[in-house]
């Protein structure tokens, strides 16, 4: 177990560029997810089609295919991935030290994968705002983006806390297989390192790891467990 101590940097490092990955994917799954949401609502057939498409595709892919297409899939089309620089997003990633373009491609993938659950998590608060608040909304002449932003959306985000922080733990634990595709540095490619060069017992190594996501996730999900009590009490 002197792995733990003697490594600790080593723990410290993987779990703080595990930590950036799931909160940037984290923001991007929850915007993406919620506008593929407003597609699978939108009284546009065209839209509509064009949100289910997207979840029925995403949602029924492995993490796994997803993360190989952007790794290997995404290089292809352009050169050092100079296709996907934002200047906005640029400045963050050279802050934070993870300027890396398959640190982008990882991004992308948990972002595309994990939106297509959160659009699910959203549209069933969306079901569970009474029929009768949209109709009402629609009587009094507001649009359908009026009707979203200032009736159904704030109603539904309530019904929608405890399936979307769900889905959040899930990416979590799905970010460890982005170690995998060429994002060095994180808890999955720390165990690599440590069990594979430099030769260190892999239990220790595993329960090092476990640690670091059980920071992440426990505490996410007693947040949840106090959230759902608290809603069942206003109920």
């Amino acid at each position: 177990m002197n792995v733990l101590i003697d490594k600790f940097d080593v723990f410290a490092g993987g779990f703080w560029l595990t930590l950036q990955i799931c909160f940037l994917a984290a923001i991007g799954a929850l915007i993406l997810g919620a506008v593929v949401a407003v597609l699978r609502i939108s009284p546009v057939p065209p839209l509509r089609a064009v949100g289910t498409t997207y979840v029925n595709i995403f949602r029924n892919l492995p993490l796994t295919v997803v993360l190989f297409f952007a790794a290997f899939g995404l290089p292809a089309l352009g050169s050092n991935a100079d296709f996907l620089r934002i200047p906005g997003l640029d400045s963050i990633f050279s802050r934070l030290g993870t300027d890396l373009p398959y640190f982008r491609f990882g991004l992308i993938a948990l972002v595309l994968y994990t939106a297509a659950f959160v659009c699910e998590a959203l549209r069933s608060g969306v079901n569970a705002v009474p029929p009768g608040q949209a109709e009402a909304a629609r009587s009094l002449g507001l649009t359908f983006g009026q009707n979203l932003r200032h009736v159904v959306l704030p109603q539904s985000w309530k019904a929608s806390v405890v399936p979307l922080g769900s889905v959040i733990i899930a990416m979590i634990k799905n970010s460890a297989l982005v170690g995998f595709f060429g994002v060095v540095g994180d808890l999955s490619q720390t165990a690599d390192q440590l069990t594979s060069a430099g030769g260190y017992p892999f239990i220790p190594v595993a329960i090092g790891i476990s640690v670091g996501y059980l920071i992440m996730t426990v505490p996410l999900g007693a947040l949840l467990d106090r959230i759902e009590k608290r809603q069942a009490v206003a109920r």
